[in-house]
């Protein structure tokens, strides 16, 4: 339980730094994409207890729900 509450920690982490310095030039729906990518990612990390397949793989999603949501903007 440690290792996921770490796991999901440092992804959070990892997430608002890039979002913070890395959206300067980017669209609304490029920032949506990465944001649900991001959410994607520690929820999919959150649901499979860390594993490598369930964080990528909810990323995968997040990322085109994000794109999705952002074509609305």
């Amino acid at each position: 339980m440690r290792t996921t509450i770490k796991s999901v920690l440092a992804a959070s982490s990892l997430a608002a730094a890039f979002l913070a310095t890395g959206c300067a030039n980017m669209s609304d729906r490029d920032k949506a994409t990465v944001g649900g990518a991001a959410l994607g990612g520690v929820a999919g990390s959150v649901l499979t207890n860390g594993s490598a397949a369930g964080t990528v793989g909810g990323a995968a999603v997040g990322g085109v729900v994000g794109n999705q949501v952002g074509k609305k903007r």
